[in-house]
């Protein structure tokens, strides 16, 4: 490894060099932080489709001899403590150990991100991910059957994948603009999909014979990208002699100035910024990192990250408990649950790139949440009562669910999120965006801890009940957007009147 240091940020050393092309670097700094979440997310899903194996009906297997079960005893093949009849509650209790641990950590993760170095926090980060995932896999191996474990493993690995999000997204942040972000983002959130799909893939490999391994194998290979990593992330474009982006457009200005700058909560919400964002104007010195309050005084961030905590909801109950609705409604095996459970994901690579896209195009984020969130509602609704009638409607039907729910939830932690850290109200301070990203993403996670525990507890009751409260964390979702929509409808209108106006005074001109 060359020695150096990052330009104002400490004495961490740079990573291994690559050819000296900008180009070539923004490419790699998309792959690499794409492999590096993608593991992250890898070693999240096993959970969901070994749930199926802890507890299932084992009536239609054979009961080894010497076994001491009774021999009508519909459990014995069940993994303890969740033979019981209660254990949906049980796994559910395991899913809120990690969220909940995720969401609380979420927002420190964002604090520390922007006082540390990207790559060691990243590559610690990964290293005890790796550990804490296997340690859950290797819980099979060493015959271990107290809930007790399970949790606590849940709760380190959810505080220590709290570094991820915030570090890839400020990373990407810190090299990309906003000229097209929404579809750049759009395709690497998808990133978030693929991990679930091999962490499905691979689990499956494993589930019905020796689940441990369905934990073991993402573990380790989530502990080598954690090397890679250190090796090679490079953290700032300025840390290879690249030119920063440009982070702020010109539709930016045109909403703002939409509304009367002088009385409205926008005006107040940026003098409160300014005052909490200090920014040197000496060339050699660093801006200083945004607090946690002063984070939520940028424009945008609040209604952003409660519309996540409901977007993330849906999203993380589908995660967690989809292949497990697939193995109780269609009666497929723990497999091919989990392999028809990856169309979800699918269609969320589809949707996140085409919602950054639209986004891009027509440089209206909060209108395209809206619009795809409004659409899911009724596309759930049908997937519950005829997705299950023939596999050819239940394939069309996860994958155009999967494009809707993820869609806008991809949108809003990648290019929402880089955007609203590199805000125009912070005068060139890029230091928030990794405290941004762990608000609006904290927050969320709220909402993805909230999900899987009410799924937990209202699946008992029939899945129609489920789908009827992901409906209503989708409504909710969408209603919270309805300021920043109407603000984006007053920048369009704006931006047309002036276009209109030129093209009048050209003519005249004329």
């Amino acid at each position: 490894m060359l020695p150096g240091h990052s330009r104002g940020r400490g004495p961490s050393a740079l990573p291994a060099q690559l050819p000296t092309s900008p180009c070539r670097y923004r490419g790699f700094i998309l792959l690499i932080t794409f492999l590096i979440y993608t593991c992250y997310h890898m070693s999240r899903k096993p959970i969901s489709v070994v749930k199926s194996r802890l507890h299932h009906n084992c009536s239609e297997m054979i009961q080894p001899i010497g076994d001491t079960h009774r021999l009508n005893d519909t459990t014995w093949c069940n993994w303890a403590p969740f033979d019981q009849s209660n254990y949906k509650e049980l796994l559910g209790a395991v899913d809120n150990a990690f969220l909940v641990a995720y969401a609380i950590g979420m927002f420190i993760s964002g604090i520390f991100g922007e006082r540390l170095p990207l790559r060691y926090y990243l590559t610690a980060g990964m290293l005890l991910s790796g550990l804490f995932t296997s340690l859950f896999g290797l819980g099979y191996f060493w015959n271990i059957h107290a809930l007790w474990y399970f949790v606590l493993i849940q709760i380190c690995n959810g505080l220590v994948q709290t570094t991820g999000w915030p570090s890839v997204v400020t990373c990407v942040g810190n090299w990309f603009g906003k000229g097209k972000r929404g579809l750049i983002m759009g395709i690497w959130n998808s990133h978030t999909s693929m991990g679930n799909i091999l962490g499905s893939l691979i689990a499956g490999v494993w589930v019905d014979e020796q689940w441990g391994l369905s934990f073991v194998v993402p573990g380790i290979i989530t502990a080598v990208m954690g090397l890679v990593t250190f090796f090679f992330l490079i953290e700032y474009p300025e840390d290879v002699d690249c030119s920063p982006p440009q982070h702020h457009g010109e539709l930016e200005e045109n909403v703002d100035n939409a509304e009367d700058p002088g009385n409205g909560p926008h005006s107040n919400r940026e003098n409160g910024l300014e005052s909490a964002v200090t920014l040197s104007k000496e060339p050699s010195a660093q801006p200083a990192a945004i607090s946690f309050f002063g984070a939520l005084w940028i424009p945008g961030v609040v209604e952003f990250s409660l519309c996540l905590l409901f977007a993330k909801l849906v999203s993380y109950t589908f995660l967690y408990w989809l292949p497990l609705y697939i193995f109780n409604v269609v009666h497929f095996t723990a497999k091919e649950s989990g392999d028809l459970s990856t169309l979800f994901d699918v269609g969320g690579i589809a949707g996140g790139i085409l919602a950054g896209l639209i986004s891009d195009y027509t440089n209206g984020r909060a209108t395209t949440c809206c619009v795809m969130l409004i659409l899911a509602a009724p596309t759930m609704f049908l997937y519950n009562y005829v997705g299950q009638s023939g596999i050819s409607i239940s394939i069309v039907m996860l994958l155009t669910c999967g494009a809707l729910v993820n869609g806008p939830y991809a949108l809003i932690t990648t290019a929402v999120s880089a955007d609203l850290g590199t805000h125009k109200s912070l005068k060139g301070n890029a230091k928030a965006l990794s405290t941004v990203t762990a608000i609006i993403d904290g927050t969320g996670s709220i909402g993805a801890a909230l999900g899987p525990l009410l799924a937990g507890l209202i699946s008992p009751t029939g899945w129609n009940n489920v789908f009827y409260m992901l409906i209503t964390a989708d409504i909710l979702a969408c209603l919270l957007l309805c300021r920043l929509v109407y603000k984006e409808i007053l920048g369009w209108r704006s931006s047309l009147s002036r276009d209109r106006g030129s093209s009048v005074a050209l003519t005249h001109a004329r």
